[in-house]
């Protein structure tokens, strides 16, 4: 039989060989959020996927079955408006995952990774990260696909400028990894090119220019505002769809995945021996 990466495609005996072979694995995590109409609202998942599976055949570790469900609470938007959107509050998303690496732990694993392309993924973790540090000493990390702002791993991939944020939500970027991923889920047809604004109960003294949590004001970008995302984004498209193309979608995966091995590989490096594997619902 083929070598299997994912543990969901593994018996357990081949499980109890990965964890002989290395101390690495991966928890993919995804979401299932509104994004622009033409895309699906498993795009941060399917992004997420790609990544890691391609990574792990580089990085030769295993990897857990996506977890579909992430932090999504500003895509909920109003009734009706977010339809098919599913969030996890964040004390039962660090739950989940905290229980998720005790597992891999107890089983083996010093050093886990998780991966995601959703942004707000990585907003309840510093918590989680370090209570897995602490509580049993293996390593613990979140590798966020390069995107938004940080895109110099992607350099040269994409083509639009900077005020057409490239990077964002079912822009550039995403469009094209739907489109390598699988075409059938994508509907031009419904595409929109769209920019992000300061919510209109700001007033005309805010600015915002893409999806972060902050907005401008007198020059100055260090205002942290919750927002939901339809008061910043009128279609939940934050870019140019319309650059998006297959082509660049399996080049955005590769680079990403050939970065995201890279990583692992140094973390395999990384001296670090668990003092605690316990499992129990009240570690």
């Amino acid at each position: 039989m083929a070598k299997r990466h994912n543990l969901l495609e593994c018996a357990y005996v081949d499980a109890q060989e990965w964890f002989k072979e290395t101390d690495t694995v991966m928890v993919p995590v995804g979401s299932c959020e509104k994004h622009g109409a033409h895309v699906p609202l498993g795009t941060d998942s399917f992004t997420t996927i790609n990544v890691t599976e391609r990574a792990a055949k580089l990085a030769n570790v295993p990897y857990t079955p996506l977890t579909p469900f992430g932090y999504s609470p500003h895509h909920m938007g109003r009734e009706g408006e977010g339809s098919g959107t599913v969030t996890l509050s964040a004390n039962t998303y660090r739950a989940m995952l905290k229980d998720i690496a005790r597992s891999l732990i107890f089983h083996g694993a010093n050093k886990i990774i998780f991966v995601t392309h959703h942004g707000s993924n990585t907003k309840p973790i510093d918590e989680l990260l370090r209570q897995i540090r602490l509580q049993t000493g293996a390593f613990a990390a979140f590798y966020k696909t390069p995107t938004e702002r940080e895109c110099e791993v992607v350099k040269g991939i994409l083509e639009g400028p900077p005020e057409e944020t490239p990077g964002w939500h079912a822009g550039e970027m995403e469009t094209a990894q739907m489109m390598a991923h699988d075409m059938s889920l994508v509907d031009m047809s419904r595409a929109v090119n769209d920019r992000a604004h300061a919510p209109l109960w700001m007033g005309p003294n805010f600015s915002k220019k893409d999806g972060t949590i902050t907005v401008q004001f007198r020059g100055s970008e260090n205002i942290y505002v919750p927002m939901e995302h339809h008061e910043y984004s009128d279609h939940a498209t934050i870019g140019n769809p319309f650059r998006g193309t297959p082509e660049k979608g399996i080049a955005l995966f590769e680079k990403e995945a050939e970065h995201l091995a890279a990583f692992i590989e140094e973390v395999k490096k990384f001296p670090f021996e668990v003092k605690n594997r316990e499992f129990n619902e009240r570690a």
